[in-house]
């Protein structure tokens, strides 16, 4: 039950930090959420 449950919370973490990691740095420094959103789009855009 609640180990299940830590493991599946690490498991989604280590995955979120791993595609942070691998953003380009203007999106990781981004002043405002509108700006991120649009470097996100263009890292998205250019992974798939």
């Amino acid at each position: 039950g609640e180990a299940r449950l830590d493991i599946r919370k690490r498991f989604f973490t280590q995955r979120a930090v791993e595609h942070w990691n691998r953003l380009r740095m203007e999106a990781v420094t981004a002043p405002s959420l509108t700006i991120l959103k649009k470097h996100l789009d263009n890292t998205l855009r250019d992974m798939v």
